[in-house]
């Protein structure tokens, strides 16, 4: 009996202890922490404004974020069953805990031991979500968990459970960009909440544990277990009636995407102002504080570049085969997917009870889905389409059969569509950028049943068989006098990628730099268009100590050769030599004048065959101030940003602009009644004159002339292709529009194609229709400038009385030497004119 009174005494001096340790610990923490935590008082006045809005410059819309799926809503407006939904799914004793759940905090103690400090599942209750999203940050670390319990038990003091419950619908993030529940039901139901059936509810309130993994657009066999194990939990919670659940859980998925329409597709740029907001306002005050930011984007600019290299890469891919569908053998109906599906992350609602794993599979059965056409059910079949997003025109289909010449599809809308073999036999198979297979035999070779493909719709209203591009491009449109961005399409399509090609890849430009190294020569270097330099092997030893011998594009040599004729055939052994003559220093110095940034240049005369890195933005900036008449104009996109509660912009850029003919003491400018400051002049005008002139010649004569095609006399520019024709480029201008076009791919792996193939057929299908009704924009020819005519061998000028010889450009002050008469003998023997080499001595 003592022994028995002692145990007892023993055992509850140990609780006592122990919850005095405890409350202890507790209060050590408060008093630890507490200095740091928030001000929990400020969600009394949080507001969910309006959303960050970008606009082209002339206002059409090309991006929303943020509240235009926060659709806020107060607790009164929450249907009561929603409520419980979120309650069974997320913390059912919500109402009752005092902002924690002691079982949910043992459960992520133990986590916390058994995962090396880092905590899983997190035992969060709604309060201490709300304590997350609104004022913690979102690692699973030990001292966020402490912060957030201390916060979650200050929040319930001054909160009431209801305004506790409103702020975490109307915060938590639900998917497809949708935040809070009255923005989820507009994203996936178009509906408000009170016109929700139960089912779409508990779908909605499954989404928090994983808004992707669990959703009903992508994931929907998963999302079904999910949403039938709340309903099973409502049920044994006493929410629902048994009649309501046996209703619900036989529901079939209804959920729908339904975006936000913009004006103008312009997704990278939309996205670059975002990030821009962001950075200067904070990501919350960006998200919900009214702003409005207005690009430099011209919307009928940004359409036809846009659609310019949709186009472009489209034809690309159809030159270089067929790589195969995108997914083959799906499943047509949800049952069949169903059973297919992995189960990892759903243990917790199959283990529930049976019931889930078989109400979700009549769900599926009861989503049945018949289209003419086809026989069975394409249930499946209909909701991967929906998740599957369109590239551009490419729109996504799924092989019904495949029967000799043709080919029968199924669309998102349930329609089956018949291809024929002229939308089919360009689909060889693809080897390599430059070997493709013969022309199939038959569809079947294509694609088979249950195959995902893409078709996209012909000029004539037919369908033809299509695929994503193998390769990627980026275009960027400047305005030569500002350097505003007036298009930028960064890929093929924004929802495939949102990488920015054209601010993001740093890719070896080529030939496209080559303009730069010969106006350097021209300004510092002293030599004109006639300069004679040897078009001749070199061979140079590396620091490896291996010998670096460059060679031209077509592995020949021309001796002798103008520069001129260097820079429209692309010359790579003239170029270098140019570079070596005129000496890496200098010349890197030179190139700084174009934003170029000297240490991410090479240090090695391989710099003259275009081996730096450059983003395509780089390279068209650098290409605007050719186009401006050598003014450094740097590029810009936000053109001003203003606020719902402020009549007067709150940022507004005024850049440095280009002026060819303000007096050379000026310091500002007008365009369109705005004052501006002038931008520095980096590039003799003379020298510039002279090298726009030869890089005419590139379209005239050299790789350039498929641009003779828009037939205008003022567009200069230069292709590029870098080795294994990895990279291709085209950048060309008038003085009115600069455009820069790279094609490439993104594993930096060969396209098979040169600059003139691939990257400046887009170039011309954008210029066509920009230049469309414009005069001609060319500057006019400087006064220092003279025509002279010379020897095309030697560089010579020829006097007046020798025959023969070409036109070229000078600067005045920097004409060739005259070339010495020749003493033709059999002349002078047969006029008698001896020591003149001419007839005109006997007269």
């Amino acid at each position: 009996m003592k022994l028995l009174k002692r145990l007892l005494t023993s055992t509850l001096w140990f609780f006592v202890s122990l919850g005095a340790a405890s409350l202890l610990a507790v209060i050590g923490a408060a008093l630890y922490f507490a200095p740091g935590l928030p001000d929990v008082h400020q969600l009394q006045g949080y507001e969910l404004q309006t959303p960050l809005r970008v606009v082209t410059r002339d206002h059409q819309l090309i991006g929303e974020f943020g509240e235009q799926r926060r659709r806020p809503v107060d607790y009164s407006a929450i249907p009561q069953d929603m409520v419980e939904a979120f309650l069974a799914a997320e913390d059912a004793s919500f109402f009752e805990h005092p902002g924690v759940d002691p079982k949910g905090l043992v459960r992520a103690a133990l986590e916390l031991v058994t995962h090396g400090g880092t905590i899983q599942s997190g035992g969060s209750t709604i309060t201490m979500q709300v304590a997350r999203n609104y004022l913690l940050t979102l690692d699973r670390t030990f001292t966020r968990k402490i912060r957030e319990i201390l916060l979650s038990l200050q929040m319930e003091q001054i909160l009431s459970k209801d305004q506790i419950f409103e702020l975490y619908v109307n915060k938590i993030y639900l998917g497809n960009g949708a935040y809070g529940i009255a923005a989820a039901a507009k994203t996936y139901y178009d509906k408000p909440l009170d016109e929700l059936t139960l089912a779409e509810k508990a779908m909605i309130a499954g989404l928090p544990k994983a808004p992707s993994a669990l959703n009903p657009l992508t994931n929907p066999e998963r999302s079904l277990i999910r949403r039938n194990w709340i309903l099973y939990r409502m049920r044994e919670l006493g929410y629902i009636d048994p009649s309501a659940y046996q209703q619900a859980v036989k529901e079939p998925i209804s959920a729908r995407q339904h975006d936000t329409q913009v004006d103008v597709q312009a997704p990278y740029v939309a996205e670059m102002a975002r990030q821009f907001a962001v950075n200067h306002f904070g990501k919350e005050d960006a998200y919900s504080g009214g702003y409005t930011v207005t690009t430099t984007l011209d919307g009928p600019l940004q359409q036809d570049a846009r659609q310019a290299l949709i186009e472009g890469l489209i034809a690309y891919d159809r030159r270089h085969g067929w790589r195969g569908p995108e997914q083959t053998d799906i499943p047509p109906s949800l049952v069949e997917a169903q059973d297919q599906t992995q189960k990892s992350g759903l243990e917790e609602e199959l283990a529930a009870s049976p019931e889930v794993r078989k109400t979700a599979r009549q769900a599926a059965q009861s989503s049945q889905a018949r289209v003419e056409g086809v026989d069975g059910d394409v249930s499946n079949w209909l909701k991967v389409l929906e998740r599957t997003p369109a590239y551009g025109p490419l729109k996504p289909a799924i092989v019904v059969a495949s029967e000799d010449h043709e080919m029968r599809v199924l669309t998102r809308d349930g329609t089956v569509r018949t291809l024929g073999w002229d939308g089919l036999k360009w689909a060889r198979e693809y080897h390599s950028p430059k070997w493709r297979g013969d022309v199939p035999a038959n569809a079947g070779e294509i694609a088979r049943r249950g195959a995902l493909v893409r078709i996209m719709q012909t000029d004539d209203g037919d369908w033809r068989l299509a695929q994503q591009p193998g390769a990627e491009a980026a275009i960027v449109v400047l305005d030569p006098q500002t350097g505003a961005i007036r298009a930028l399409q960064g890929g093929f399509s924004f929802n495939a990628s949102k990488f920015n090609r054209a601010t993001q890849a740093q890719r070896q430009v080529g030939s496209n730099f080559k303009p730069f190294v010969y106006l350097a020569a021209l300004q510092e270097g002293g030599m004109t268009a006639a300069t004679i330099i040897n078009d001749a092997p070199v061979v140079m030893q590396q620091f490896s100590g291996d010998d670096w011998r460059p060679e031209n594009a077509e592995g020949e040599f021309l001796g002798p050769t103008r520069l001129r004729v260097g820079l429209y055939q692309s010359r790579n052994l003239v170029t270098i030599r140019i570079l070596q003559s005129l000496g890496l220093e200098k010349a890197l110095t030179f190139l700084e004048n174009f934003g170029f940034d000297k240490a991410r240049l090479p240090q090695g005369l391989s710099l003259a065959l275009g081996s730096a890195s450059l983003t395509p933005l780089e390279v068209a900036n650098a290409y605007a101030i050719l186009a401006n008449g050598g003014f450094n104009v740097s590029p810009w996109y936000i053109q001003r940003v203003d606020k719902t509660d402020s009549d007067q912009p709150i940022l507004e850029t005024t850049p440095q602009v280009a002026c060819r003919d303000c007096a050379e003491d000026a310091t500002q400018t007008q365009i369109d009644g705005k004052t501006y400051p002038l931008a520095p002049r980096v590039v003799d005008p003379d020298a510039l004159y002279i090298l726009r002139d030869i890089m005419r010649d590139v379209i005239e004569k050299g790789t350039g002339r498929g641009a003779l095609d828009l037939n205008r006399g003022d567009i200069v520019g230069k292709t590029g292709t870098t080795n294994d024709q990895r990279d291709a480029w085209f950048s060309g201008f008038n003085s009115r529009l600069e455009t820069t076009v790279w094609v490439g791919k993104d594993d930096n792996s060969s396209t098979g194609e040169y600059g003139s193939q691939a990257a400046l057929p887009i170039w011309k299908k954008f210029m066509g229709p920009a230049l469309e009704g414009t005069p001609e924009a060319a500057p006019e020819q400087p006064e220092d400038i003279v025509t002279a005519r010379i020897d095309p061998h030697t560089g010579q000028r020829l006097h007046d009385d020798q025959p023969g010889g070409i036109e070229e450009i000078f600067r005045k002050e920097n004409l060739p030497d005259f070339a010495p008469r020749r003493i033709d003998q059999q002349l002078e023997d047969s006029s008698g004119a001896q020591g003149t080499g001419t007839y005109e001595a006997i007269f």
